[in-house]
């Protein structure tokens, strides 16, 4: 099992940034590669990015490339979603995840854990 806890989120103005947390506990945080998805209203869940579990590769949606940066720190077990110049369109809640799987992660379905999402409003 892997516990994950997203810590971060917040209202925001367009234009802000934010840097999401994510802290890992359980199994070895470094077997993971780690994704972050996010799901706003009426919505499914969708993609964000996602990083290699030695954080050589990482994988953006093409909504938040250019905007947006994913880094993991394995000896803190942790993973950061940096997003800047932020839109209202980023409003949603955002989920951390893990998984044993390796390769272009950016498909919900290859998790096998998940965080409890942490809210992010971007107002006008």
């Amino acid at each position: 099992q892997v516990q994950l806890v997203e810590s971060g989120g917040g209202l925001v103005q367009a234009g802000s940034s934010l840097r999401l947390s994510c802290a890992a506990s359980g199994r070895t945080f470094s077997n993971y590669a780690m994704g972050w998805f996010r799901q706003a209203p009426g919505k499914e869940r969708d993609f964000v990015a996602a990083i290699s579990w030695d954080g050589r590769n990482t994988y953006f949606a093409d909504s938040v490339k250019g905007r947006f940066t994913i880094s993991r720190d394995n000896a803190e077990n942790t993973v950061y979603l940096q997003m800047n110049r932020l839109k209202p369109e980023d409003t949603a809640v955002y989920y951390c995840a893990a998984t044993l799987t390796s390769g272009q992660v950016i498909s919900r379905d290859l998790y096998q854990y998940w965080g409890q999402g942490t809210q992010v409003t971007v107002s006008s």
